[in-house]
This record gives C-alpha cells, structure tokens and sequence, in this order.
C-alpha cells in the first residue's frame, strides 16, 4: 500500500469515523446500559465470545491460508462500526440500545481484541513474524477513543452542530471506508483475484452468520424485536477499517488486512438486504406489527 496513505491517510480516515461515532455518543449512554441489562449482556456474549468461535470454526473449514485466517480473526475481535446504528434506525432497531453497545464494546476491545488476536497468531505459527503487542495496541486505542472524546465534547457544548453534522460524517465515514478498502485491493491487486477467491466465501458466511446469530440468539433470549434488530446489526456491521488499520499499521500486513477490505465492501449489501427481509417478511410473519421502512 502507498505510504502516504498508510502513515497519514489511514489515521486520519480512522480518526474522521471515531470522531463520527463519538457526536453521536453522551456519558448518559454509557449508564443507559441498566436500562436494557439482557439486551446488553446477550448481546455483548455474542460478539465477544459466539462470534470469533464461529469465525475460526470457518476459518478451520475453509482451510485458509494462515495471515488471511488472522486476519479474518482480527476482523471478528473488532467491535461495532459506525453504520451499525444507521442500519438499525433505517430498519427500526433500537437506536439507544445500538448506542450504548457501540460506546461499550469499543472500550471492551481494548482488551479482547489484543487477546483473540494474540491466539490467533499463535495458534497459526506466526508469533515469529507478527505480534500484536498490549502495549501498542493501548496506543492504537488511545488514538481511536481520541477522537471519539473530542466528538463526545463537541457533541455536549454544540449539540445543534453535532446534529447538523451527523448524516456528512457517516456519509464520510463510509465513503472513507470504500476508498481504504480500494486501497488494500489496489495494493494487491496482483493477487486480488486470488484473494476474492480465498476470501470472498469466508467473509459472506461470516457476515451472515454475525447478522443471524445477531438477532435470533438475543430473540431467543426473549429480548424485545426492536432490541434484536439492534443487536443484528451492531454484531453483524464489524468496524472494518480498525481491523485494516490494526493489520496495516500496528502488525505490519496488507495481506493480513484483506479479509477486512473484502468484508468491508460486502458488508454493506448483505445489511441492507438482511433489514429488508427483517422489515418485509420476518417479522411480519412473527408479530404482523412491523412494515418495511
């Protein structure tokens, strides 16, 4: 990948979505967490324990190459993305419930990330050549959660602004996601067909089964439909540029960061059809309370 765009581009794009994610956060989100406890609970359980066991039980199956399994795991450790609350407004989730998630599990993945990577890495042979050292990925994290305070200060001393700038900055931020996402392709773009083959069937069933294991799990948890749907999405809509960011930067692997441009681009039309057949069919049949958007 370009230099400029992996030293100063990447940062900053990173930056621009965190500063996004933080106008959209308040410290009363994060004590809204005992407002919807199971919710919460079942949801986080998803995502920081279900979802990396049924990653690398496909990484397993689908036998990948051992830096494209990495980082495969690397991108099921990553928390919610920004769009995650989008999702779950366009299709009536429970917007405050996808809030406080988002502010949650971005603090949690200081910890968890680092740990299912670390394995990882281990479990693969690679600890000779990539290590994803605490310490840095403290740094990372006190660059990421920068930025997300800032927006938070915006946000509590210009709510009329932070409201005003809410649609351009998630517009930006996932127009900044595609650009990032060319980047890793163009960068590899000898062996792109390569990896879409390796990696396009990995990254659709992982996404599927992140947005399914998402809803039904907390439905089965007798947790509310507009939960649900917030828990689809926040589990099933991965922060794809950390996960590149964190290859790129931090382990030193553009390869390693390939699963999450491939994710990163199939994301957003595996979600948007998923909350269609939510709003059209599922639900419907389910209670008849819910119409499409």
């Amino acid at each position: 990948m370009d230099s400029a765009l992996t030293t100063i581009g990447l940062p900053i794009a990173l930056g621009i979505i965190m500063f996004g994610l933080g106008l959209s956060l308040t410290v009363q989100d994060f004590r809204d967490v005992r407002r919807a406890p199971k919710a919460v609970l079942v949801a986080l359980a998803c995502q920081l324990l279900l979802l990396p066991v049924v990653c690398f039980g496909l990484v397993l199956l689908l036998d990948l190459p051992p830096l494209l399994a990495v980082g495969m795991m690397l991108l099921s450790a990553s928390p919610g993305g920004t769009s995650a609350n989008l999702y779950s407004h366009l299709f009536r989730g429970d917007v405050a419930l996808n809030v406080s998630l988002t502010a949650v599990n971005s603090v949690l993945a200081v910890v968890t990330l680092p740990l299912i990577t670390n394995l990882s890495i281990a479990y693969f042979g690679l600890g000779d050549s990539v290590d994803l050292q605490f310490r840095k990925v403290v740094e990372v994290f006190a660059v990421v959660l920068g930025p997300v305070l800032l927006g938070m200060l915006v946000r509590s001393r210009r709510p009329a602004f932070a409201a005003r700038m809410d649609r351009p900055v998630r517009t930006a931020s996932a127009l900044i996601l595609l650009i990032l996402v060319l980047g890793v392709l163009l960068d590899q773009r000898e062996h792109v067909l390569d990896y879409l083959g390796q990696v396009g069937l990995v990254t659709t069933l992982f996404c599927l089964a992140s947005l399914l294991v998402g809803f039904f799990v907390p439905r089965v948890a007798g947790v509310t439909d507009r939960q649900a749907i917030a828990c689809s999405f926040e589990i099933g809509v991965h922060n794809a540029t950390l996960a590149i960011y964190v290859a790129v930067e931090v382990l030193g692997s553009v390869e390693m960061s390939v699963p999450g441009a491939v994710y990163g681009l199939l994301m957003f039309v595996y979600a948007a059809l998923w909350g269609l057949m939510l709003t059209r069919w599922i639900l419907p049949r389910r209670s008849g309370q819910l119409s499409a958007p």
